[in-house]
């Protein structure tokens, strides 16, 4: 009986986190779009430069990590499980935003190969997780 408690606790955080991980992610979203009103309507009006736009994939980026975020939540509350594939793309999207927006000038050559054995990493254990979940659904099959 004391573990059903423990479980309704756990779900009722579960809930708060994915409502402000929610409102969170539309206020980004209003503030996107301030972003993008602004930099069209200041001079030269309807050009962007390369680094408003590269501000502007970072904020896409940013709202993509927190719905898949959102997406995790979900998951956890239907499964009571954490999705390790949802994990990993959510760092994935993180360390491409990060690249992104990264000012490759002002990095040492060793961490910008530091940076691509992680996106390797994540890669290849994406793949792996992708893959043993596909094999395991055919032969459910």
């Amino acid at each position: 009986m004391r573990l059903s408690y423990l479980d309704k606790f756990q779900k009722f955080i579960i809930v708060i986190l994915a409502i402000l991980m929610g409102f969170v992610v539309m206020l980004a979203t209003l503030e996107l779009v301030y972003i993008i009103a602004l930099d069209l309507l200041s001079p030269p009006i309807v050009l962007l430069d390369s680094k408003e736009l590269l501000d502007i994939f970072g904020y896409f980026l940013l709202i993509l990590i927190g719905i898949e975020l959102l997406e995790t939540f979900s998951i956890y509350i239907r499964e009571r499980a954490i999705n390790v594939q949802v994990v990993l793309l959510v760092a994935m999207i993180a360390l491409a935003r990060k690249v992104i927006i990264l000012d490759a000038e002002d990095i040492q050559s060793l961490t910008l190969f530091a940076i691509g054995f992680v996106i390797l990493a994540l890669a290849a254990g994406y793949y792996m997780v992708k893959r043993s979940q596909d094999e395991l659904s055919c032969k459910r099959l």
